[in-house]
């Protein structure tokens, strides 16, 4: 099921609602962080036809989630210009995420300013050179060049192409909410040997009301800043293919390495 298809089976006005989420979302024991995250969003985004667009989302991956979940969507805070909604996904007795999103208007403002570094961006990968994962595992549903992970490396960045393969009917910010966390953990690159990685936290800032790009291609790029003591903590930006910056974040990644 793609995710066009799971999206659409959320029910608009709802507080509360069950889904199934299945197993080729899958990432190991719990469903891949960007698709709950986009089932989140909108859940949150489904409470209410009139919220302005999202700007910001703070999203903690509490727990794993799998097969038939809840999910509860509430206003925290509804402002003229400004709304709060927090949406928790619960599996079983346990939640398994829990977001704050925040829609907000955009306003006059004399500030215009961006100290983004942009990266050397590679072409965008042409036919034969796609690849998608497994179908038993979320890359499946993702297109992309190359390997995604090359372990001895030992670079703190990664960076690729990525493009949801099914595309049709998505709300541009679900699928860049869904996109935005496909890369492997940035810590990753640093390491020499196999071992799990799980995002416990995820700050996402979206710079745009209308994020595009062309044929779904998203240019991804996580930079560790520091990995110590079992956790680490990264930078992420999502470019699209004209080279403009439509998403900043950082999370923070549990190391049992």
């Amino acid at each position: 099921m793609n995710l066009a298809s799971l999206l659409s089976q959320m029910n608009v006005g709802a507080a509360r609602q069950t889904i199934t989420i299945p197993p080729s979302w899958h990432q190991g024991r719990t469903a891949y962080g960007g698709l709950s995250a986009a089932l989140a969003y909108q859940a949150a985004r489904n409470l209410d036809a009139e919220l302005p667009p999202l700007i910001s989302a703070q999203i903690s991956f509490a727990g794993p989630l799998a097969g038939e979940v809840e999910i509860a969507a509430s206003v925290l805070r509804r402002g003229r210009n400004t709304a709060f909604i927090r949406s928790d996904i619960i599996s079983g007795a346990d939640t398994g995420l829990s977001g704050c999103f925040v829609f907000m208007n955009r306003r006059t403002s004399h500030l215009d300013y961006e100290g983004l570094t942009r990266p050397d961006f590679p072409p965008i990968p042409p036919p034969e050179n796609i690849r998608s994962g497994p179908r038993e595992f979320f890359t499946g549903h993702m297109q992309y060049p190359g390997n995604r992970l090359d372990l001895g490396l030992e670079q703190s960045r990664l960076a690729n192409w990525h493009r949801i393969a099914e595309r049709d009917g998505l709300d541009p910010v679900a699928e860049l909410i869904c996109i935005g966390d496909a890369l492997p953990p940035s810590a990753m690159g640093l390491m020499r040997e196999k071992g799990m990685v799980s995002s416990m936290n995820w700050q996402l800032n979206i710079l745009t009301d209308t994020p595009a790009t062309k044929d779904g291609w998203w240019f991804l790029d996580s930079q560790t800043h520091h990995a110590a003591h079992g956790a680490s903590s990264q930078y992420m930006t999502v470019w699209n293919s004209a080279g403009d910056p439509v998403m900043t974040g950082m999370q923070s990644v549990a190391i049992f390495a």
